[in-house]
């Protein structure tokens, strides 16, 4: 983004929210403005959808330490900040993925040297693997903005990892299910388990509000957090 408005902008607003498809612009719009400078959405992070998912957790579970989420599909953005966030609250984190769309190596890296209270971070290339005993299921669409054109490839190297009734017999009872929308039915997560009484997709969207709101307050009045 062109540091001129960036300048511009710190003098119109007390806060940007953007979403990129580059982690580079988001740094420099954030390197160059007066103001505080929000991640919405990156190609590789999606930190306010984590702020909500974690939300979410809280509302059910309570205390989140010693929990296990298990995130099924392409480790994608959402996967990403997920693990970061869930790390760094003590949350145990299983991500399985076909190999071209496991998590990166740098992310893994990230997410272990931030996690706390003993959260540990397991890859598996089996959706079964991951999701026996978890606490909470997690899935994102399988073909993001960008991506239409691998579209019937993703289809077919990640219908193995399909959120339906006979994985989640595999988690915990009562475990939740997840997901950030938009959801393709049929296709990463069945009708029968989005409509079922264990999703929490709308608390997720309901969140994203909440904790929206919040990390705005944090940022423009932190006196009021503290």
């Amino acid at each position: 983004m062109d540091l001129d408005a960036a300048a511009v902008l710190s003098r119109y607003v007390d806060a940007i929210v953007i979403r990129s498809s580059s982690d580079a612009r988001l740094a420099s719009l954030a390197g160059a403005a007066a103001v505080p400078v929000v991640n919405a959405l990156t190609d590789t992070h999606h930190p306010c959808q984590a702020l909500a998912d974690v939300l979410t957790l809280q509302e059910h579970f309570g205390q989140l330490r010693g929990r296990t989420i298990a995130y099924v599909g392409d480790g994608n953005n959402v996967a990403t900040s997920l693990t970061h966030a869930a790390a760094m609250l003590g949350v145990h984190v299983h991500v399985a993925s076909p190999e071209p769309y496991q998590l990166p190596h740098a992310v893994v890296q990230q997410a272990t040297s931030v996690a706390r209270h003993g959260a540990r971070l397991r890859l598996f290339t089996d959706a079964a693997d991951a999701v026996a005993g978890a606490d909470a299921v997690y899935t994102d669409t399988w073909t993001s903005m960008g991506q239409e054109g691998e579209a019937d490839i993703r289809r077919r190297v990640l219908a193995p990892y399909q959120v339906n009734d006979e994985l989640m017999a595999l988690a915990r009872p009562g475990a939740l299910f997840m997901h950030c929308l938009p959801a393709h039915r049929g296709e990463e997560v069945t009708a029968d388990v989005f409509e079922s009484d264990v999703s929490v997709v709308f608390d997720q969207a309901e969140n994203r509000l909440h904790g929206q709101k919040a990390l705005l307050l944090m940022l423009l009045d932190p006196a009021t957090i503290l």
